[in-house]
């Protein structure tokens, strides 16, 4: 999933093209709702962004929260497809595991408002609707990573139990991700060495050698 990089003002835009106008709503709808907040964001404001009217907005969602249901449900998407690629590889379980957690990260920096969406949104925020099918998605997609870590589990390559293991992972992960792209200020070290760092400790504390 990558995002699609708009100027910060368009000009209206003719009628039609509506797959990629659609793109370009939710696009600008993750700057907006990441720099104003969900509140602070307006469908007017991200009518604006992409060159809109409002009334024209609607024609492709019908309020806020159905954007911000997609945004999530767009990631969250992304992440479960990439997690089968990998598991569809056969070899080693453990390296395998590897892949899928680097496979994370990368998505976290690659898309970094789509993530913080999906991930550091209230519950708050989403209709009841969108909340219960964002949950269902967020947990097929960790269900799809602890099933790794249960591979490993299986060849007897697993320190402790599995579920505990896959938690301790995707709060590992999702540390250095969150941190690195909510605090961007912070004087960090390379990222590549960090995140290699992280994982190989992760990796060395949870996995029999």
């Amino acid at each position: 999933m990558t995002a699609v990089t708009l100027n910060p003002r368009s000009q209206r835009k003719p009628k039609g093209e509506g797959h990629a106008r659609r793109a370009e709503i939710l696009a600008a709808a993750e700057r907006i709702f990441v720099e104003h907040g969900y509140e602070g964001a307006t469908i007017r404001k991200i009518a604006d962004e992409v060159g809109l009217s409002s009334t024209a907005l609607y024609m492709h969602f019908s309020e806020k929260s159905e954007i911000l249901h997609e945004i999530c449900s767009r990631a969250f998407s992304a992440l479960l497809e990439a997690n089968e690629g990998v598991t569809s590889r056969t070899g080693d379980p453990a390296a395998r595991l590897r892949q899928m957690l680097e496979a994370y990260v990368a998505f976290g920096f690659a898309n970094p408002n789509a993530y913080r969406l999906a991930y550091m949104t209230r519950p708050i925020e989403l209709r009841e609707g969108a909340q219960s099918a964002a949950r269902e998605l967020g947990h097929e997609l960790f269900r799809s990573f602890e099933q790794a870590v249960e591979d490993v589990e299986a060849a007897g390559l697993l320190r402790g139990d599995a579920r505990t293991a896959a938690q301790a992972f995707w709060a590992g992960i999702h540390g250095v991700v969150s941190l690195m792209i909510t605090k961007p200020y912070f004087d960090w070290v390379d990222r590549e060495t960090l995140v290699t760092t992280l994982l190989d400790g992760l990796v060395a504390g949870l996995l029999k050698p």
